[in-house]
């Protein structure tokens, strides 16, 4: 497998994860050039940060300023840009002529996360993958603006939110419940919506029988390393830094999360929001790490992802206890 490097003067910026199918996609840009690297689970990636991270731009316009911006920022936007590219969004509600038809749908993340949102029909299940969704079900049909009235009646009506933190979604990701539980909440939700009909629910929506739909699978969740007690813990990125490294075995991807198995038997979620914005090397052999004023930092890195073995020379965070990790894995 191979992916596009950008490097300093002008080459590839990763642009994250996407899914446009079933398989999650690593997305590049360089100018008005766009490219794609399919990614498959079992093998092995990696990359090495280079330097310091700018602002990704707006709407595919360069940023301006060529800003610096926070490595912990998952946005990966300097203020200005952030603002454009809102402005521009379904969620601001500027666009109410919009003659597209929108989709309304339940989606579940795990045992009482469930969220209501909307999303163009034409894009079908993309934006369920791109949250993370473990299982959703559609709920109607119909113009934009009677797709968010129906999520604000819904979202009162059923004390559902219309956003649940990623944070969140990887705690319990590892130790789900079976399929039939999962498909349960769903439809015990999808029942209380369908009662509000005639009641808030607007007349120009049309509503969409049951089909909950099930993600495990997609996501390479039911064939990971689930955590055991006492054993290796999961761990996320935090941040990048220059020099630093990220290197494992894909086992499960997830909305924008890469799932690694590292040295020791540990996971390492990356949310590849943060790698936006990065000069990227990649890693296809061991490194030999020095310590350069005090920042953990990788020699000796060369190639394109498909790294051969693992290594993580970021901060990390434990999922489960919130402590953070100093550096090294």
């Amino acid at each position: 497998m191979t992916c596009g490097v950008r490097a300093a003067g002008g080459g590839w910026w990763c642009a994250g994860v996407r899914w446009p199918g079933h398989a999650p996609e690593l997305g590049w840009s360089r100018g008005g050039d766009r490219r794609v690297s399919v990614l498959a689970y079992g093998a092995g990636l990696g990359f090495r940060a280079l330097g310091e991270r700018h602002c990704v731009g707006a709407r595919g316009n360069v940023c301006p300023l060529g800003a610096a911006v926070p490595g912990r920022s998952t946005g990966g936007r300097c203020a200005e840009c952030a603002r454009l590219d809102r402005a521009h969004s379904v969620a601001a509600d500027t666009m109410a002529d919009d003659p597209r038809t929108y989709r309304v749908y339940l989606a579940w993340f795990g045992p009482g996360m469930v969220k209501v949102g909307i999303t163009g029909e034409e894009r079908g299940a993309a934006r369920l993958r791109e949250q993370g969704a473990v299982a959703f079900s559609w709920l109607g049909r119909g113009p934009l603006m009677a797709a968010r009235r129906t999520e604000e009646v819904l979202r009162a009506a059923l004390g559902v939110p219309d956003r649940i933190p990623y944070a969140r979604k990887r705690s319990v990701r590892g130790q789900l419940p079976g399929r039939e539980e999962r498909a349960a909440e769903v439809a015990g939700l999808y029942g209380r919506a369908a009662e509000l009909e005639g009641r808030g629910w607007p007349e120009s929506l049309e509503r969409l029988p049951l089909e909950v739909v099930d993600q495990v699978g997609i996501f390479g969740l039911d064939g990971a390393p689930a955590p055991e007690p006492g054993g290796a813990p999961v761990r996320a990125v935090r941040e990048l830094v220059d020099g630093g490294v990220v290197a494992g075995r894909l086992v499960a991807a997830a909305g924008p999360d890469l799932h690694l198995a590292v040295a020791g038997g540990g996971v390492v979620v990356l949310d590849t929001r943060l790698i936006t914005g990065w000069d990227l090397t990649s890693v296809t052999r061991a490194t030999e790490v020095t310590e350069v004023t005090g920042v953990t930092r990788a020699t000796e890195a060369t190639g394109v992802t498909g790294a051969t073995g693992s290594d993580v020379r970021v901060p990390l965070i434990d999922i489960g206890g919130g402590g953070v990790q100093g550096g090294l894995f």
